[in-house]
């Protein structure tokens, strides 16, 4: 029997599984190291390792052998640091390797592994509690790792198994990045490593001043409801700080104007100078990049930035091998890579990251085109030299003379992963992914006047101009985040609904990556009106392209998360324009949302509430006129269910009929295949019925 595109993307986790992942790369640029899963469908992910010289791949790890008919059991706080990072895979999802290569190690199932290298061999160490984000020193003696609040240490052979820093409070947690850090900074650790191996930086954070929320299981009442911290905009967030800690265990804070400095935003650590942080303040308007002086607990100011927006946070500042300061920072009008404060990049590069910094360049990724992502060499003589090309997603990571690319790009679904050594010919690492079951056929445009990049797909065998299809909008539309990419992975799902019998429009609007500082800053204050009005000008540009093939009397809009939010606001506020709405996960109240993300765009509500106002569903409940479908899982603890129990409540108290699908148990995210599925299929059948397909 075959298996429909929404379960199998499921099962795949949209074809992701297979794919080798945390890739490393030795110093010696010998071997290369990566996480893969055996196949396209399982979810246990495997360590493995490529000899580069001969080309040749090895298990290191398989979770299996290593825990038999147990299984994996992953803890309440693992399950949350997973929702965090967005993970559904299973098995090894990450590891560390110390700089001799000697020594890897890795948390599964709770427990703490180590393996050595040089052997093949794999143990598990003694440990306490539920591991968290183990990690190895740089010198290969020792492991820290989190666990019940506290930081824990052992030596990589097994020995003095101890506690460095332990909780006061069952609200201090040593070790671990506080919830806004990883689910809004793309800060996921909580402590770094000495060069020397013979102390830490350590965030301690403190949950005691953020409200507490309570999630439900309604499917299961005899349950208590989860307590859970959450700082929504306007409240307070966890007092954070961070302190060098000893192996012997002596401690000293790092001290900076916390009062003006409240977000702990970036932390490096390596051999070429002392540690660098990036604290920013709670608006967001001003940051500092400071050195810790880790004898004193003293910081010295090294940069600053400051804007009327937002200063955004990217790739970390880090010392170069030759002393200098290298940075990532808005100058110009774009994202560049600074050393000492003078830009290295040219105009019209978007950077998106910092690969690898060595004595006379940086290697980052960085977009010319939005749409696609290219590896760039940024020499320290401000030369530019770009290392791939093609309308593709590209990607890297270096080791000694080892340079390992990987590519996704729009001329066939499929990710290839090429090692690169010097004066050698490149060799692939094997991607184990399942096939996709169609080809999506992409037209990239750049619509209106500002030339918004947008995707359209028509059904498979599709005659142009032989009828006027109905139209569905598919976008994400929010801040931060991007749809319209080089790679035809990305469009699978907008191909499958197409050819359930629309036009398909994927839009990325202002605010979306790639496109210089001014265009990303144009949302300010403004979600309800300048992400909709994108989503209306792409419309009129793709009917005007292709007037005998789209009806824009029948044009329905989907979307998850912000694209909830959007889709929602959509046959809201234009119903002139959009005639049904399938919203997922939306937020409808924007107080009812984080801290960090909420007030970067929207401000502090306690002082700007008509901006809130203006940008929440809520006071727009009453003109619902267009079939509208709100689906929200139960278990959601980014985005909770208030906010659609809110709309719905409000639209009842309207009189606007809607129509509300709750799924217990379901988190944002939605792996579960049949959940997958069958709300795929649900969400169609609303959309085909309301719009004649």
């Amino acid at each position: 029997m075959s298996v429909s595109y929404p379960r199998l993307a499921a099962r795949t986790l949209r074809f992701t599984l297979g794919i080798p992942r945390n890739i490393t790369v030795s110093p010696d640029g010998r071997t290369v190291r990566f996480i893969r899963t055996p196949d396209g469908v399982t979810r246990t992910g495997q360590l493995w390792e490529h000899d580069v010289a001969s080309g040749v791949e090895t298990i290191v790890v398989d979770p299996l052998e290593l825990l038999g008919d147990a299984g994996e059991q992953l803890s309440v706080e693992e399950r949350s640091r997973r929702e965090r990072s967005r993970e559904s895979a299973a098995g090894l999802v990450g590891y560390d390797v110390d700089q001799t290569g000697r020594w890897a190690c890795f948390a599964l199932s709770g427990r703490l592994w180590a393996v050595h290298r040089g052997g093949k061999s794999v143990h598990a160490l003694p440990s306490t509690g539920a591991v968290i984000d183990p990690r190895l020193d740089p010198t290969g003696r020792f492991i820290a790792y989190a666990s019940g609040g506290a930081l824990r240490v052992i030596d990589v052979g097994g020995r003095d198994e101890r506690a460095l820093v332990e909780p006061d409070s069952p609200t201090e947690v040593w070790g671990q990045a506080e919830f806004i850090a990883a689910e809004e900074m793309e800060r996921h650790r909580g402590f770094w490593w000495a060069p020397n191996g013979e102390s830490l930086l350590v965030e301690r954070y403190d949950d005691a001043p953020v409200q507490t929320w309570h999630i439900a299981d309604p499917e299961h009442p005899e349950r208590e409801p989860v307590a859970q911290r959450y700082p929504a905009a306007g409240t307070p967030n966890s007092v954070v700080t961070l302190w060098h800690i000893g192996l012997d265990g002596t401690r000293r804070q790092v001290e900076w104007d916390r009062a003006a400095y409240e977000y702990l935003g970036r932390v490096t650590w390596n051999q070429h100078g002392a540690p660098v942080i990036q604290v920013l303040s709670r608006d967001q308007k001003a940051s500092r990049t400071l050195s810790v002086d880790t004898a004193t607990g003293l910081t010295t100011t090294l940069r600053e930035q400051s804007d009327p927006a937002w200063v955004e946070l990217s790739s970390a500042p880090r010392f170069a091998p030759d002393g200098s300061l290298v940075t990532v920072e808005d100058v110009d009008g774009w994202r560049r890579v600074l050393r000492d404060g003078v830009a290295i990049s040219p105009d019209g590069w978007q950077v998106r990251g910092i690969v690898e910094v060595f004595q006379d360049s940086v290697i980052a990724t960085a977009s010319h085109e939005p749409t696609a992502v290219q590896v760039v060499r940024l020499g320290f003589d401000g030369v530019i030299s770009e290392l791939t090309e093609g309308a593709a997603l590209h990607g890297a990571v270096i080791g000694g003379p080892t340079t390992v690319i990987v590519r996704s790009g729009l001329e066939a679904v499929g990710t290839s992963v090429m090692v690169h050594q010097e004066d050698s010919a490149p060799t692939p690492i094997r991607v184990l992914a399942e096939p996709a079951p169609h080809e999506p056929v992409v037209t990239l445009l750049a619509a209106g006047e500002r030339g918004l990049r947008t995707a359209v797909l028509f059904p498979r065998g599709h005659e142009r101009g032989s009828h006027r299809l109905p139209v569905l909008m598919d976008p994400y539309g929010g801040p931060h985040a991007q749809r319209v990419l080089a790679s035809a992975r990305a469009f699978l799902e907008a191909q499958w609904l197409a050819d359930q019998g629309f036009c398909v429009i994927v839009s990325d609007g202002r605010g979306t990556p790639g496109r210089g500082h001014a265009w990303e800053r144009e949302i300010l204050h403004g979600f309800a009106t300048v992400t909709l009005d994108d989503q209306v000008d792409a419309l009129a540009a793709v009917a005007a392209a292709y007037p005998d093939d789209i009806d824009t009397d029948r044009v329905g809009i989907t979307g998850w998360s912000y694209g909830g939010y959007l889709s929602a606001l959509a046959v809201l506020k234009r119903p002139d324009v959009f005639h049904a709405a399938v919203a997922g996960a939306p937020v409808t109240e924007w107080r009812l949302y984080d801290t960090c993300y909420t007030e970067r765009y929207l401000g502090d509500p306690n002082t700007q509430p008509e901006v809130y106002d203006d940008n929440s569903l809520l006071p727009l409940a009453a003109g619902l006129e267009r079939p509208l479908m709100i689906i929200h899982g139960l278990a959601d603890d980014n985005v909770v269910a208030a906010h659609t129990l809110r709309l719905s409540s409000a639209l009842l108290a309207a009189g606007r009929p809607h129509t509300v699908l709750p799924l217990s148990g379901v988190t944002h995210m939605t792996p579960q295949e049949v959940v997958a599925e069958n709300l795929k299929l649900l969400q169609v059948e609303f959309l085909r019925e309301h719009l004649g397909v």
